[in-house]
C-alpha cells in the first residue's frame, strides 16, 4: 500500500477526501461537481438501497418512476417551492446541436429552441403532483403511497464527494392522503424508518426532530429530520420527511370526492435520503487507517487471506478455507477468499483494513498443522487464534458484536460532545473550542435564529421530538423559552 492517509486530527477534510478515493468509493468526474461512484462504493449504496426498499414496501409503499425533466411553468405554481430551489436549477433551453461554422466543434442550434424550457429535476414534487391529478378522483384512490429511486440535479457551487454534488442519487417518497392526520402519521412513520435504518444498519445514533420555519423544506408545512454528529464535531442532516399539507394539491388542483361526496384538496407528504448517507457512514466511524464499516452494510463482511508459499500450500489452504466460506455463505454472511499471488499477505491486510472489511481470517500452512485460524476484527484491530472448527461460530458472534460496538462508540462520542449552555458567550466558546451538538434556549423567532447564524455560522439543527419542557431564557435575546433546541455547525 502507498503511504498512510492524512490524520483526521490534523486535516479532517483532506482525510475524508483521500479516504473516499483510496478506499475505491468514488472519484471526481470530468463534469465539475459530479462524481463517479466506483463499484465498491456503489455496492455499499446498493445494500442501503436494498434495506430501505424493503422497509418502504413493508409499510405499503410501491416504487414508480417519473420524468427527469420538469416544465418550467410547474415550478412557478408553488411560490415558496420555486423560491427554495431557483438558484440550484439546471435549465434545458435547446434540443439540438450542429457543427460550428469553422468546422472545429459544435454549437447549440438556435433554431432548436424549446417552446417551454425544462428544469432538470432538483426534486419531483411538481411533476408528481401534476400526475396525481389524473390518478386521484375519490377517497377510494387514497392513500397513494409511492416512492422512486432516482437521480436529481442541484447546481451546487461548493462540492464534496457524497456530501454535496451537483448530481446525486436518492429516493423520494410522495404520498397522498384524505386527511391531515393521516398525512402527519405518514410523515412521522417515515422519520421513524429513517431513524431505525441509521441506528440499526448504519450504527449511527441520530436525533429526531422538527426543523424551524427557516430550515423547513420549500413548500412544506412541517419538516421532520434526523441529525447525526460527525467525528469533527459537525452535524449532518441524514434524512428528512415533510408534511406538505395541501400546498401542492392546491397548486396542481388535486381534489378528491370524500365519503360525503364533497370535493376537497388532497393532503401530501414527501420524504427522502440520498447518497449523502455514504458520507455520513464514512465520517461517523472511520479512522486514520481507513473505513470502518458496520457489518450490516459491508459488501464484504469477511475476507479470508491465505498465507502460502507455492501452489501446493495454496491448494491445501483453499480446501480448508472453502469449507469455512461455504458455511458462512449458508448463514447469509458475505465472504471473499483472496488468493492473489501478486500481493503479499501484509499488503492484503492493509488493503482490507482501508476498505473497512469487518472481519479478516488469516490461514497459513502452520495453522493447518495446528488446526487453528487467526481472526481479526476491523473496529478494534484485535486478533486472536481459534480452532478452525470454531471459526464460523466466532465470526457470527463477532459480526454482531462489531455492529453494536461501532454504534456504542458513536453514541459515546455524541454524548461527550453534546453540551448544554445558558449564555451566548458560552455558546460561542463551545462552538469554537469543542463543537458538537449544543443544547440551548431560543426565543422561537426567525430573526434571532438568523442573527445567531450570521454571527457564528451555527444553525438550529432541529427541535428534538423528545425535548422536555424546561423554562429558560434565549441565549441571544434573553426572552423566555420553554425548551432547548439543538445548535451546531453543519455540512
Amino acid at each position: 500500500m502507498s503511504k498512510g492517509l492524512p490524520k483526521r486530527s490534523e486535516d479532517y477534510s483532506a482525510w475524508y477526501n483521500e479516504l473516499v478515493k483510496r478506499a475505491d468509493l468514488a472519484e471526481n468526474s470530468a463534469v465539475r461537481g459530479c462524481m463517479v461512484i466506483k463499484p465498491y462504493g456503489f455496492s455499499i449504496w446498493e445494500k442501503m438501497q436494498s434495506v430501505l426498499d424493503k422497509m418502504f414496501k413493508d409499510t405499503g409503499h410501491s416504487n414508480a418512476y417519473f420524468p427527469l425533466f420538469i416544465p418550467k411553468s410547474y415550478l412557478s405554481k408553488e411560490a415558496s417551492h420555486v423560491e427554495g430551489f431557483a438558484k440550484e436549477c439546471a435549465v434545458v433551453t435547446h434540443y439540438r446541436l450542429k457543427n460550428s461554422p469553422d468546422g472545429k466543434g459544435v454549437i447549440v442550434d438556435p433554431e432548436a429552441k424549446l417552446e417551454e424550457e425544462l428544469i432538470v429535476r432538483p426534486t419531483s414534487e411538481t411533476v408528481i403532483w401534476s400526475t396525481y391529478k389524473n390518478w386521484i378522483q375519490s377517497y377510494r384512490d387514497l392513500p397513494l403511497l409511492v416512492n422512486q429511486w432516482a437521480n436529481v440535479v442541484r447546481w451546487e457551487m461548493r462540492t464534496r464527494l457524497f456530501l454535496r454534488t451537483a448530481e446525486f442519487l436518492w429516493q423520494e417518497g410522495h404520498t397522498a392522503h384524505s386527511t391531515s392526520q393521516e398525512a402527519i402519521r405518514e410523515t412521522e412513520q417515515m422519520l421513524e424508518i429513517y431513524g431505525n435504518f441509521a441506528e440499526q444498519f448504519m450504527a449511527m445514533p441520530v436525533v429526531k426532530g422538527k426543523k424551524t420555519a427557516n430550515e423547513r423544506f420549500a413548500g412544506a408545512e412541517d419538516t421532520y429530520c434526523i441529525e447525526a454528529l460527525m467525528q469533527d464535531g459537525k452535524a449532518l442532516q441524514a434524512g428528512t420527511s415533510h408534511f406538505l399539507g395541501q400546498n401542492f394539491a392546491k397548486a396542481f388542483d388535486v381534489k378528491f370526492a370524500n365519503q360525503a361526496g364533497q370535493l376537497d384538496f388532497v393532503w401530501g407528504t414527501s420524504w427522502g435520503v440520498s447518497t449523502r448517507l455514504m458520507g455520513a457512514l464514512i465520517m461517523a466511524h472511520s479512522d486514520d487507517e481507513g473505513l470502518v464499516l458496520p457489518p450490516a452494510l459491508a459488501p464484504i463482511q469477511v475476507v479470508i487471506v491465505p498465507i502460502f508459499k507455492g501452489k501446493e500450500q495454496l491448494e491445501l489452504i483453499r480446501e480448508k478455507a472453502d469449507v469455512i466460506r461455504k458455511q458462512l455463505l449458508a448463514k447469509g454472511i458475505s465472504v471473499k477468499f483472496d488468493d492473489r499471488d501478486t500481493q503479499t499477505p501484509g499488503f492484503k491486510f492493509a488493503e482490507y483494513e482501508l476498505k473497512g472489511v469487518p472481519v479478516r481470517l488469516a490461514l497459513g500452512a502452520r495453522d493447518l498443522e495446528n488446526g487453528t485460524i487467526e481472526i481479526a476484527r476491523r473496529d478494534t484491530k484485535e486478533k486472536k487464534s481459534f480452532k478452525i472448527e470454531e471459526a464460523v461460530t466466532q465470526v457470527e458472534s463477532l459480526l454482531t458484536d462489531i455492529q453494536q460496538n461501532i454504534f456504542n462508540k458513536a453514541l459515546k462520542f455524541r454524548e461527550e460532545n453534546t453540551t448544554k449552555v445558558d449564555s451566548f458567550d458560552e455558546f460561542v466558546k463551545i462552538l469554537d473550542t469543542k463543537g458538537g451538538f449544543i443544547l440551548a434556549h431560543w426565543d422561537g423567532t426567525s430573526e434571532t435564529e438568523e442573527k445567531i447564524k450570521e454571527e457564528t455560522k451555527a444553525t438550529i439543527r432541529c427541535i428534538p421530538l423528545d425535548a422536555k419542557e424546561e423554562p429558560g431564557k434565549c441565549i441571544y435575546t434573553g426572552k423566555p423559552s420553554t425548551k432547548r433546541v439543538v445548535f451546531a455547525r453543519a455540512y
